[in-house]
This record gives structure tokens, C-alpha cells and sequence, in this order.
């Protein structure tokens, strides 16, 4: 193992020695640090060591590129795109709750799965895709950021942008205060979004029946329909939250029983579905508000206008104008909250996805210095140039983005869990696979679909030569062949790597276990897993 070490004797970044068969070995042998340890009994209090991934994983679902396209399908189309937060959201369920098991039943998450699975290249291309997807996801983050500040103390959008650099890595400070603390911490910020909107929904008043009729007839009227509903499903079912859940399972230490893995499996599920259910109760209330609101009969004509182009920072004063004061700076509170808490998941989504697509790690600050890096600058030169209207397009495209991506992080994990060579009894059920491959193919078909038409009606509307049309269109159509071939290699390559279950049946087996002392198999919780949600405290000698 080779050690980078800063002059305050703490790792900058760590990388294993090479082989790809100990590879799950902790990256840092750090036994003090925080253990969740569930009690090996039957029991439902059981439910409470669980809880906590779920929490940290619904924070993608209500994070400011969300409270965005919630708003301008809310403004344009009043309640009708409200079935897509409901179907997302039983989809987003039913794949995380498949992203958890694949981490319980073998103690490697996701990203490692791919580098064990697929050859280099492959693998390359699916790190690259997995980072361009967090920094997408951390570009709503900061430009959200940017608009509660706005709200609560008149700071320009640009120069909130450049502080939301400043901000996250204090939150990550409070790492030092263990896992479980972030974790409540972060429950408590999910809590505050909820009760923000819930005041908020208080105020509109929205009518019951045309929000019940959203939520169950799907309509689709339009091309800008269609846009806003690949913006909904991106900003629900991010690609780094499948990295992300099946990581942070591992931080658990868990019976390894048959019992105790569907014990487990079984918990994680109940907990996903209460943090989700809240995400997806907030989810509704925005888009209720913002439907209620722009299409009031009372709306001035000043206000009307902003409906038309509505985003974060237009919504805080249409939102002041028509609820009063204090719904404005409830808004700009649960939009802080939202980008803050985000930052923190996206940062250690990140640091999975580099370390088993790579198998390298870098310290947490560093990580999130670099990904916010890469997210402030697009973000502030579109705030700069385009002001908050511009900030706000590139929060719809930076999620439009995550949809495109999602299929490279979702067929690799539809494909492992529903493998019997890695899943082993717990493989997904036949029909949970075919739930899972619908729900995939329909993700997969939208995009190719608006993909195809937004670029033809581009060709066909774009005042440049035919000899440029032509070329354009070449290269147009050859992106959308590539991503389709992507698309096919992931789908129909056959799983070749045969991943250990991690089920001790019998008391031999425990003690078989222990004396071959195989790491990947038997060492739970991961302790690298555990040591990149805390800061090491370990002295320099140690890492000789």
C-alpha cells in the first residue's frame, strides 16, 4: 500500500497495491472507528440500526435540481406531470431498494461489482460516465445554494456560487462527529425541507381532487411535456444514489445468516420507503404549490409574467407576493438545507465511485474541492453572463443529463442482482426483473426518443448551409449510435464473475471463515467504507 501523506502525517490519497483480488481489503485499518453493530436476534426494534442510508440517499430526491423542475412543470402544466413523482418514485423504491441487497448479500457495492465484472476499457468509460453524472448532480447544488443565499441576505447569485465552495466543506467538518450524528443531522435537514413545504402547501391551498387526478392519469401534452418529464425522472432516479446506497450499506455490521441477510434486506427496505415516502410528500407539495399559484385568477400580470420563465430565484418572489414574507424565507431555509445536505451525499457518492471503479481514494476534502470545482465553473459563468434565468436552464439540463446517464449505472445493476453467480439465493425474483427491465427500457426509450426528435427538429429549424446540416447530422446520429451500442454491450454481455454470498450457515462455516481469514468474504462492516465517512485519527507511525 502507498501513502501520500501531507505534513500533518494524514493520507492525501490512498491506492491499493495492485491486486484486484484483495481488493475489497479495508483501504485503512481503522478499528476505532464508529461500527453500527445490529444485534443477532429477531426483533423489529432491529429496524433502528438501519436506519439512516435511506435518509442520506433521499436527499438526491429533494435536492434543488428537484424543487427546479418541480416548479416549471408545476408553472406550465399545472398538476398534470404529478403521475411521473409518483411513478418515479415506486421505480426509484424498487432500485434502491435492489442497490441496498447487492451491497448486503456481497459486501461490495456497485462501483466494485463493475471494475470485478467489465474489462478496462468498459470500466473507464463507466467511471467517467458515473463522475460527469455527480458533477451534474453537484451543479443544481451549488446554483440552489447560490439562490438561498440570494433570498435570505441580497448576496448576488455569482458570488454565492463561489461561496458554496466554502460552505460544504464545513458540513464535512462535521464528520468528526460520527456517522450516526451525520446521519441524524441529515435527517433532521430532510425533516426541515418537509415541514418548509408543508407550511408552503398550507398557504396555496391547492384543490384536492386536480391533484389526485395529476397523480393518477398520465399525460404527456407536448414536446415541452415530454422535456420536463425526462428532467422530473432524472431529477428522481440520479445514477450516483445506485452507487451511493450500495455503498453505504456495508457500513453496517450485520448477522451473516441467512436469517440475518433478509432481516437486513427487509429493513432496509422498510427505511428507504419511509425516507422516500417524505421525499416524495415534498416532491408533490412543491410541484402543488407552484400549480396552485400560477394558475390562481388573482395573479397580477407582473406575476403571471413570471410563471412563464419560472425558477428558483423567480419562485421566492412570486411565492413572497402572493403567500406573504414568511413563505419567501420558508422557501429559501428548505433550499438551503436541500443543497447543503446534498453536497455532503454527493461528496461520498464520489469517493465510492473513485475508489472501486479505481480503486483509489482521495481525503474527503479533496474530493468535494474537486467535484465543486468542476461544478462553480460552468456555474458561474452562466451566472454571470445569464444571471439566475441561465443559472436556472442549466439546473434543467444538468438533470436532463443525469437521465441520459442513468442506463450506465442501472443495467449493470438490474444485470448483478438479478445474477444467481453473484446473488445466489437472493437473486431477484422473476418477477422483480421483468418490473425492473420495464421500468429500465422505459427510462431508455424516452431518452432515445426525445434525443432523436429535439435533434432533428434542431437540424431542421437551424439556419446554417446544407453541407453543415449534413455533417452535423452524421454527427449527431453517430452520438446517438454509440449510445444505443453502450446501451446493447451492457444489456447483453453475460456476467462472468463469480461473487462469494456472504452467508454463513452454520457455525463451521463461521469458524471456517475466521481461521482462512478472507477479508472480502467474512470482514463486515467494510471499514473502508466506514473510514471515508470519518476522519482518520490515527497517528503517522501508523501507516509505515
Amino acid at each position: 500500500m502507498s501513502v501520500t501523506g501531507s505534513s500533518s502525517g494524514h493520507p492525501q490519497f490512498i491506492a491499493s497495491t495492485g491486486n484486484r483480488s484483495l481488493s475489497n481489503a479495508p483501504l485503512i485499518e481503522n478499528p476505532d472507528s464508529d461500527q453500527i453493530v445490529v444485534p443477532d436476534r429477531t426483533s423489529w426494534k432491529n429496524l433502528f440500526a438501519y436506519v439512516g442510508p435511506g435518509f442520506l440517499v433521499s436527499i438526491a430526491y429533494i435536492d434543488p435540481g428537484n424543487f427546479e423542475t418541480d416548479l416549471q412543470s408545476g408553472a406550465q402544466y399545472k398538476y398534470e406531470l404529478l403521475w411521473i413523482i409518483l411513478v418515479a418514485s415506486c421505480a426509484a423504491l424498487l432500485i434502491q431498494t435492489m442497490a441496498a441487497n447487492l451491497g448486503v448479500v456481497t459486501g461490495m457495492h456497485l462501483a466494485e461489482h463493475c471494475r470485478a465484472e467489465y474489462s478496462r476499457l468498459p470500466n473507464f468509460i463507466l467511471w467517467v460516465i458515473a463522475e460527469i453524472a455527480i458533477v451534474a448532480c453537484d451543479i443544481p447544488e451549488v446554483i440552489g445554494t447560490a439562490f438561498a443565499l440570494n433570498m435570505l441576505f441580497n448576496i448576488p447569485v455569482w458570488i454565492g456560487v463561489l461561496l458554496t465552495g466554502l460552505s460544504t466543506l464545513v458540513l464535512l467538518a462535521l464528520q468528526q462527529y460520527g456517522v450516526r450524528k451525520l446521519e441524524f443531522f441529515i435527517a433532521l435537514l430532510v425533516f426541515t425541507i418537509a415541514g418548509c413545504f408543508m407550511a408552503e402547501l398550507g398557504y396555496a391551498k391547492p384543490v384536492a381532487k386536480e391533484v389526485v387526478t395529476g397523480l393518477f392519469v398520465p399525460k404527456l401534452n407536448g414536446n415541452g411535456a415530454t422535456g420536463l418529464a425526462i428532467s422530473l425522472l432524472g431529477a428522481m432516479v440520479m445514477p450516483h444514489n445506485l452507487f451511493l446506497h450500495s455503498a453505504l450499506v456495508l457500513s453496517r455490521k450485520i448477522p451473516r445468516s441467512v436469517r440475518g441477510i433478509k432481516e437486513a434486506c427487509r429493513f432496509y427496505m422498510i427505511e428507504s420507503a419511509f425516507a422516500l415516502a417524505v421525499a416524495f410528500l415534498i416532491n408533490i407539495s412543491v410541484i402543488s404549490v407552484s400549480g396552485a399559484v400560477c394558475h390562481s385568477s388573482n395573479l397580477s400580470a407582473e406575476d403571471q409574467k413570471s410563471c412563464e420563465d419560472l425558477d428558483l430565484n423567480k419562485a421566492s418572489f412570486l411565492l413572497r407576493n402572493v403567500l406573504g414574507k414568511w413563505s419567501s424565507k420558508l422557501f429559501a431555509i428548505a433550499l438551503l438545507a436541500s443543497g447543503q445536505s446534498s453536497t455532503i451525499t454527493g461528496t461520498y457518492a464520489g469517493q465510492y465511485v473513485m475508489q472501486g471503479f479505481l480503486d483509489l481514494r482521495l481525503k474527503s476534502w479533496i474530493r468535494n474541492l474537486l467535484t465543486r470545482c468542476l461544478a462553480i465553473v460552468p456555474s458561474l459563468i452562466v451566472a454571470l453572463i445569464g444571471g439566475s434565468a441561465g443559472a436556472g436552464e442549466l439546473i434543467i439540463i444538468a438533470s436532463m443529463i443525469l437521465s441520459f446517464e442513468l442506463p450506465f449505472a442501472l443495467i449493470p445493476l438490474l444485470k448483478f442482482t438479478s445474477s444467481k453467480i453473484k446473488m445466489g439465493e437472493h437473486v431477484n425474483s422473476i418477477t422483480i426483473s421483468a418490473v425492473t427491465w420495464i421500468i429500465g427500457s422505459l427510462i431508455m426509450g424516452i431518452n432515445i426518443y426525445y434525443l432523436m426528435t429535439s435533434f432533428v427538429k434542431l437540424l431542421l429549424h437551424a439556419h446554417i448551409r446544407i453541407v453543415a446540416k449534413v455533417f452535423l447530422g452524421i454527427l449527431g446520429f453517430s452520438g446517438v449510435a454509440l449510445y444505443i451500442g453502450g446501451i446493447a454491450y451492457l444489456v447483453f454481455r453475460k456476467n462472468k464473475k463469480t461473487t462469494h454470498v456472504l452467508t454463513l450457515r452454520t457455525l463451521e462455516d463461521q469458524q471456517m471463515g475466521n481461521t482462512e481469514g478472507d477479508v472480502s468474504m467474512y470482514s463486515l462492516p467494510r471499514e473502508d467504507i466506514v473510514s471515508m465517512q470519518l476522519p482518520q485519527k490515527r497517528s503517522p507511525a501508523e501507516f509505515d
